[in-house]
């Protein structure tokens, strides 16, 4: 398919659903309803069996459907989509984010106005819970040793400087994408938007930004150490791949942040209810995450026809 002409600050809005119809509805109506308008809406739905994808089909021509015959995970929904993206249309912008992430009106014109001229890569929203409150899930890891000069023009672009943020309403600059590459399908979930956002950090700048805003409509208003019952499997292997396996962190970094996560898993043990499910997790993601290591892309994400294709393209 020929790429449209692209246009000033085009940005192209990638949306991982799985099995959350009437959220990925109201989703969709969000997205339309920008001040800013998208140059088009990518779905990736991961094998949905509850008709998620008809939701996106009914949506209009401005959304692109891209399904994938299993489920993928967050991480392969992301890579499948911003491979589609950057392969199909060349935006100069992508705007990440899940199937429960509801964006108010503002919220990309005020991540575009924050990186308006400046050499900002990534820039991030503020994210809430249905109440309001401040979403601990979804917290920015703040540039622990940026410069003066970093802080005060982040600042002076209404935000903060960050070292990672998440792909719950993340603007990531797409020849940056070209550059280092997809998330690391392998991850699944959990963990990959931290490897992907440090990496495309690293050496580069991104802001949080928060005049702009997006609810997180998880079930619970929950933080990173709340009761992840076998999901911690993720948590521990996925850490494990990170510390080891990439470089989107220095050494440092990699004992800074490793020692904060062995603290956040004892605090995780010590509220759990059911401790011998999250034994077994972090055995098996110990044993996985040191003898193992994630595969490439494509790999990972053979078998699922143009997203294949597109992932190639782009990850190479």
């Amino acid at each position: 398919m020929n790429s449209p002409t692209i246009r000033p600050r085009a940005v192209v809005a990638v949306v991982v659903a799985y099995n959350r119809r009437e959220l990925l509805a109201e989703v969709l109506e969000a997205l339309r309803a920008q001040r800013h308008p998208l140059a088009r809406i990518i779905v990736v739905d991961n094998a949905s069996t509850d008709g998620s994808g008809e939701v996106a089909l009914a949506a209009g021509d401005a959304v692109d459907l891209v399904s994938l015959p299993r489920n993928t995970g967050g991480a392969g929904g992301f890579a499948a989509g911003m491979a589609v993206a950057v392969d199909r249309y060349e935006p100069e912008w992508l705007w990440l984010m899940d199937d429960d992430t509801v964006p108010t009106p503002d919220a990309l014109a005020a991540l575009l106005d924050s990186v308006a001229g400046t050499d900002l890569v990534v820039a991030g929203s503020r994210v809430v819970w249905t109440d309001g409150t401040e979403h601990p899930m979804n917290t920015p890891r703040a540039k622990a040793f940026a410069s003066k000069s970093e802080r005060i023009d982040a600042a002076r672009h209404g935000g903060i400087a960050i070292r990672s943020t998440s792909f719950v309403s993340m603007l990531v600059r797409s020849d940056v994408v070209r550059e280092v590459g997809l998330p690391i399908a392998d991850y699944f979930i959990w963990n990959d938007d931290f490897e992907y956002s440090t990496r495309v950090l690293r050496g580069r700048r991104g802001i949080h930004v928060p005049a702009s805003v997006v609810v997180h409509k998880t079930k619970v208003l929950g933080s990173t150490d709340a009761d992840p019952g076998a999901r911690f499997y993720y948590e521990v292997r996925n850490k494990l791949w990170m510390f080891r396996r990439s470089r989107s962190l220095s050494a440092f970094e990699k004992l800074l942040y490793g020692a904060s996560s062995v603290r956040r898993w004892i605090l995780t043990f010590a509220r759990s209810s059911d401790r011998a499910v999250l034994r077994d997790g972090w055995k098996r993601g110990y044993r996985d995450g040191t003898r193992t290591r994630p595969r490439p892309n494509a790999m990972s994400m053979a078998g699922l026809g143009g997203a294949s294709e597109a992932i190639a393209r782009v990850d190479r």
